[in-house]
Order: C-alpha cells, then sequence, then structure tokens
C-alpha cells in the first residue's frame, strides 16, 4: 500500500466517527436520536431527488459530496444544536480546528478539495451550498413534523425561531421554503410549536 492510500484509508477509517455524534432530532417515528452520518446520508438522498427543485442550475454530485461531508468537523466540535445561542457562539472556531486536523489525513490535494468544498458550503458560496443549505434545513424540519414536534417541545423552541432558521432555505429552493412554511404552519396549529418563545 503506498502512502496516499494509507492517508485515505485513514480518513475513511476517522470519518466513522460520525456515527457517534448524536444530534438533537430523533428519527421519524419518534424513534432515537439521529447521527450525524444518517443526517449526511438522508440529506444526501434528499438532494438527488428533489434537485428540480434547485433555484438555479446545479451540480448534484458537488450538492452530495457536500451533504456527505459537511458535519465531518463535528467528530471534534460536537453537534450545535440549531437553536443553542450559547453553542452557535464558538462554534465556528471549534469546527475550524476540527476542519484542519480531519482533512489533514488526506492526501494535500484531497484535504485542499474537501476544505474548499466545505467552506464553500458555509458561506453559501455557490448554488449547489445554497441548495445543500435548503436540504439541511428541510431534513430536521421533516423528522421533527413526523415526531409532533418533539424537539422543539424538548428545547422550547418557538415558531419565530424556526422561520429564522429557514429563511435561508429561500436561497437555495423557494418550493424547498414554501414546503417549510406549509409544515410549520400545521405544526403550529397543531399545538405543536408556539408563535413565540415564552
Amino acid at each position: 500500500m503506498d502512502d496516499r492510500m494509507r492517508k485515505q484509508l485513514a480518513f475513511a477509517l476517522e470519518i466513522d466517527k460520525e456515527k457517534n455524534i448524536f444530534r438533537q432530532t430523533h428519527l421519524s417515528g419518534h424513534g432515537r436520536n439521529e447521527n450525524d452520518a444518517e443526517h449526511a446520508w438522508h440529506m444526501a438522498l434528499m438532494a438527488y431527488l428533489l434537485k428540480e427543485y434547485a433555484n438555479e442550475e446545479i451540480d448534484i454530485a458537488k450538492v452530495m459530496v457536500m451533504c456527505l461531508i459537511h458535519d465531518i468537523v463535528e467528530i471534534d466540535a460536537g453537534d450545535t444544536y440549531a437553536y443553542d445561542e450559547e453553542g452557535l457562539k464558538t462554534q465556528k472556531t471549534r469546527e475550524e480546528a476540527a476542519k484542519e486536523r480531519i482533512f489533514s489525513l488526506l492526501p494535500d490535494d484531497q484535504k485542499q478539495e474537501m476544505i474548499s468544498l466545505f467552506d464553500e458550503f458555509e458561506a453559501y458560496g455557490s448554488p449547489e451550498a445554497r441548495f445543500a443549505h435548503a436540504l439541511d434545513n428541510l431534513q430536521p424540519l421533516m423528522l421533527n413534523t413526523s415526531n409532533d414536534g418533539g424537539d422543539w417541545k424538548e428545547h422550547g423552541v418557538s415558531a419565530e425561531y424556526v422561520y429564522g432558521r429557514q429563511i435561508k432555505t429561500k436561497l437555495g429552493s423557494r418550493k424547498l421554503y414554501e414546503v417549510s412554511d406549509e409544515l410549520i404552519r400545521g405544526q403550529i396549529r397543531k399545538g405543536n410549536l408556539p408563535d413565540r418563545k415564552e
């Protein structure tokens, strides 16, 4: 085995740890907490299925890779809940250090490629990044809706906060934002999501 393959396989083994990073979101059917790898896989497949709803022409393979790598940094940085105001203050710093360590396991050309894709995603820097973000917003919303807003209830989240997160969905897909809005309004009507934080 040459050095290049050794590095690639070391990275492949390292990212297996993503399966141990559990999110606040629960699986559909009131299941256990979802892990980061499941979230990424679900997003990537949704990207392929829903590609026709992107606002702009996209390279779907690039979107899918963004979906698959966007939370790898949480192996070191941990999952930061979307509505955790304190955790969000340090998220960028934690994730930057993790990005450097984890992607440095790869051969330099692949390290640079992965970091470039990760940074593009974080910056909403392309049609692909904006569409991947739309899926990153929609996927947990779908799961939470399927669970009668259980995660929102547990964390005292209001519709105001959920809309605050979903508003950027429009940048990648106006159609998926319409779907998100419909799901949120349905949860408000059912009493699973208060309008404002109490």
